[in-house]
């Protein structure tokens, strides 16, 4: 995972440059969310120090927002139009790239997958420049 101030979005066939751009048809997770909020939560309850929310590989980090209420809504960011399909349901991946117990303290609240309905971009609002 890399992390940049701006990702081009694309409706319905994802963010340019990323491995998903054009996967499949009508595919669910075009864009993915992750919460920085859960983010902390995670490494306060397994005691981790050194890890990244990059680990979780989803496209875009959020704070703020209960990701799961957006499941099944049309919403916008930045101008762009998304729809929420699916949670980002954690996998055994997890527990690799965070810690023994990621993957289970993460059900259900493991980010969003979201189709992207028109195209714009997406800048970063982090200090640093990242998204």
């Amino acid at each position: 995972m890399i992390e940049v101030p701006l990702i081009a979005c694309v409706a319905g066939r994802g963010i340019r440059g990323d491995r998903y751009f054009d996967f499949k048809d009508d595919y669910k997770g075009q864009i993915t969310f992750f919460s920085l909020d859960v983010f902390e939560e995670l490494c306060a309850a397994l005691s981790l120090d050194d890890c990244l929310p990059a680990a979780a590989r989803r496209n875009v980090i959020t704070r703020g927002v209960d990701l799961n209420e957006l499941i099944d809504k049309e919403f916008e960011i930045q101008g762009v139009r998304l729809y929420g399909t699916q949670e980002c349901a954690p996998c055994y991946w997890m527990d690799g790239a965070f810690a023994q117990g990621a993957k289970d303290f993460l059900k259900g609240r493991g980010g969003l997958r979201a189709k992207i309905l028109s195209d714009g971009e997406l800048r970063s609002n982090a200090a640093n420049g990242s998204s």
